[in-house]
């Protein structure tokens, strides 16, 4: 292809044409191209937000979850029977610049602008991510050590049919742990190295020292429970360690299937909504495809690992009859509207994995616990949290004790949002001075 070479501007213009005639195609192409490039440049180039380090969003628990399409379908087997799986956990990286005294909790707010939805809210887990450690170990470490003294089986106990998913759920937490938190456990020729607390733990010897659910309690600031399944296809609480759990008890839960479990606590929208899906999850659910979910109450008291304000965790029985003269009856014992001070922010971070070895299905229940008054400080977290609160329907609201303290926290986070909206901190029905992302 050559240009135009005519010498007088008529001959050359009219060159010109006959150019443009024959090679419009070759023309356009080449412009497209440009505009292209110049396009691409300027992305690269474009001022913006610096990547972040990759981790799972918090999930979006006021809409339905889609996980990621897959064509796997999990193996044909008998109810109540499982055939061990080759699968070994993809090596761990150590958390990056992590430290016990100064790496702060992880801020999940797991709450938005309604309308509230009632799903399973399930997303996948990346695999470094399993179990989260701060600076809040310690606290955690010790208060559950004095609740295993005094409460013992009542909050930490194993069934003899389970055994031996526990012991494989404390072989992982000792290869896991030693390779995330390399600064805080060694791991030993028989097991695993705290230290922080210069606690020595033996899985090998038999028989073990204590129950291993015990011992896998102590490594974590989680709590855990191991379901199985049995012949008739429901999962049963076989194996658990929950010593913060706030609202609930072991004792209470603990041989129970997956859905007696939810029923027995009112679990609103359990039947009609989670049930079915809940049920097929953990049949599928395969060692290789872990998950996680988030969720979040108000408390309106500030004991992590029980909360009095509901009554109290053991009976009170009669010395002379031995007949219950006070227990924990929920929310409709709670005093009503405490002042804003005592309202705290009770958010948990769950994991779901299956054992290969046993087929267990095991539960990681890691708990924030925030005052009111602290979150309400960041950036369109009141508005969002308040229009969550307003957005429960009926059976999610008495489930979550919405009217004990509703009137003083939507009072208080009201105030909080009109202050940040009128100092510009965000716009009126905004999420911050982000762009209304739903934050980690």
């Amino acid at each position: 292809m050559s240009l135009p070479a005519s010498g007088t501007f008529a001959g050359m213009l009219e060159d010109w044409q006959q150019f443009l005639a024959e090679h419009s195609k070759i023309i356009l192409y080449g412009l497209l191209g440009i505009f292209l490039l110049i396009g691409a440049i300027a992305r690269v180039f474009a001022p913006g937000k610096q990547r972040q380090p990759r981790r799972a969003n918090s999930p979006d628990l006021e809409k339905p979850t889609k996980r990621n399409g897959s064509n796997f379908k999990a193996p044909e087997r008998k109810p109540g029977v499982w055939t061990p799986i080759d699968f070994k956990r993809p090596d761990t990286a150590p958390y990056p610049d992590w430290d016990v005294h100064t790496t702060k909790p992880l801020p999940y707010r797991p709450f938005k602008h309604g309308p509230y939805h009632i799903t399973m809210g399930l997303r996948t887990m990346q695999w470094d991510d399993w179990i989260e450690l701060d600076n809040q170990f310690l606290k955690f470490h010790d208060l559950k050590a004095r609740r295993i003294e005094e409460r013992g089986d009542k909050c930490c106990r194993t069934a003899p049919e389970a055994f031996d998913g526990a012991v494989e759920l404390l072989e992982e937490l000792c290869s896991y742990l030693p390779q995330r938190y390399p600064s805080l456990y060694r791991k030993t020729a028989t097991g695993i190295h705290n230290t922080l607390t210069n606690e020595t733990f033996d899985i090998i010897t038999r028989p073990l020292a204590e129950d291993p659910m015990r011992t896998a309690s102590r490594l974590v600031q989680d709590d855990l429970a191991i379901m199985f399944e049995k012949p008739d296809g429901q999962y049963y609480l076989l194996a658990g360690a929950i010593l913060l759990a706030g609202f609930w008890r072991l004792e209470d839960k603990f041989g129970m299937p997956l859905s007696e479990i939810h029923t027995s606590g009112d679990v609103p929208g359990f039947k009609e909504k989670l049930e079915k899906g809940m049920m097929n999850f953990f049949r599928r659910v395969q060692p290789q495809s872990p998950v996680l979910r988030n969720n979040y109450f108000i408390q309106v008291d500030d004991d992590l690992a029980w909360s009095h304000s509901i009554g109290p965790e053991d009976a009170m029985h009669d010395p002379a009859t031995g007949q219950i003269v006070l227990q924990a009856e929920g929310w409709s014992s709670a005093a009503k509207n405490k002042a804003i001070a005592h309202h705290h922010f009770r958010s948990e971070r769950q994991s779901l994995r299956r054992l290969p070895r046993s087929g267990g299905v095991v539960f990681t229940i890691r708990t924030y616990f925030h005052p009111v008054t602290e979150i309400a400080e960041e950036a369109g977290v009141p508005g969002r949290l308040a229009s969550a609160v307003r957005s429960w329907g009926e059976g999610v609201a008495r489930y979550k004790g919405r009217e004990r303290y509703g009137d003083v926290l939507l009072e208080f986070l009201d105030g909080k949002h009109a202050g940040q909206v009128e100092r510009g901190e965000v716009e009126e029905g905004g999420e911050g001075e982000g762009g209304g992302k739903y934050p980690f």
